[in-house]
């Protein structure tokens, strides 16, 4: 049974990046079918999310690098949970998803996405 508590901490998050955040898209790339081929299958999903960059003093130049930016994402609305691989289109610039935190503490009320992100254009 989900948790009220989560439920409140969900609304809470996503009134708080509504207010303060910007609309975006998470694209996820399926790979082609292995036995038919093909091309990759695009699919964007309307986001509403706020990129901020990390502070210097976590930047270590390997897990974390300059240019990377920490994104949270309003879990309320998301059909998929943003991960690993997914591509986040936020302000004009694009971010590959380099890891990954969905803030699911009971199994079943996802809170907030918060991800790190990279320059897909690297």
């Amino acid at each position: 049974m989900a948790n009220a508590l989560y439920a409140r901490m969900q609304a809470t998050a996503a009134r708080l990046i509504k207010s303060y955040g910007q609309a975006g898209t998470v694209t996820r790339i399926a790979p082609p079918d292995p036995v038919n081929g093909g091309d990759p299958v695009e699919t964007a999903y309307p986001a509403t999310l706020v990129p901020m960059a990390y502070d210097a003093r976590n930047i270590d130049g390997t897990v974390i690098k300059t240019g990377d930016v920490q994104i949270y994402i309003s879990a309320v609305g998301m059909e998929i949970a943003p991960t690993v691989g997914d591509l986040i289109t936020a302000a004009g610039a694009g971010y590959r998803i380099i890891d990954a935190d969905p803030n699911n503490y009971d199994g079943m009320t996802n809170v907030v996405f918060i991800v790190h992100g990279r320059d897909a254009s690297q």
